[in-house]
């Protein structure tokens, strides 16, 4: 079992315990959580639904991101970040959502954003949580680097769950 899937497995068995479901919201990722966490047997019982949300248009009509905050701060952004994770749980019936957005490359890059920029949110409970890494490597690295974070960064939000 590779590291992605035993970190899905992993989250799959921590939201169970704590009664939970998870939604997605992945542009730059393309669906990858999505695909990771349901390869997990059993994981209709957690994993209440996905968005892929490549476009800015579909990050707003899917996610309810206002197209101004994707043209004050970019679609690539913490702030987009945190409003594409709030907004797969406005429209779920999940508890828990991560959100994905980044530039996997080859191209895209802008001034402040180089190729490997990837902002992440983990919302729950009204509480939203956002990071910005560069990640190193080819598209493919990328993208699997984001999913692997996404879900450690799953896994993080949980484990402070238990210590509230």
């Amino acid at each position: 079992m590779n590291d992605i899937m035993a970190l899905a497995a992993h989250a799959g068995w921590a939201l169970q315990e704590k009664g939970l479901m998870l939604a997605t919201a992945e542009s730059c990722t393309g669906g990858g959580v999505a695909q990771a966490v349901t390869d997990i047997a059993g994981s209709s019982t957690w994993f209440e639904r996905g968005f892929v949300t490549y476009s800015n248009a579909a990050k707003n009509e899917m996610l309810g991101v206002p197209a101004t905050l994707i043209e004050q701060h970019g679609a690539v952004s913490e702030e987009v970040a945190a409003a594409m994770a709030s907004g797969a749980l406005s429209n779920s019936h999940a508890q828990i959502a991560l959100s994905t957005t980044g530039i996997a490359g080859p191209g895209g890059a802008v001034p402040g954003k180089p190729v490997g920029t990837v902002c992440f949110g983990w919302a729950h409970d009204g509480k939203i949580y956002t990071e910005r890494h560069v990640f190193p490597g080819d598209r493919q690295s990328v993208r699997e680097q984001t999913v692997r974070h996404a879900l450690e960064g799953l896994l993080r939000m949980l484990g402070m769950l238990e210590q509230t």
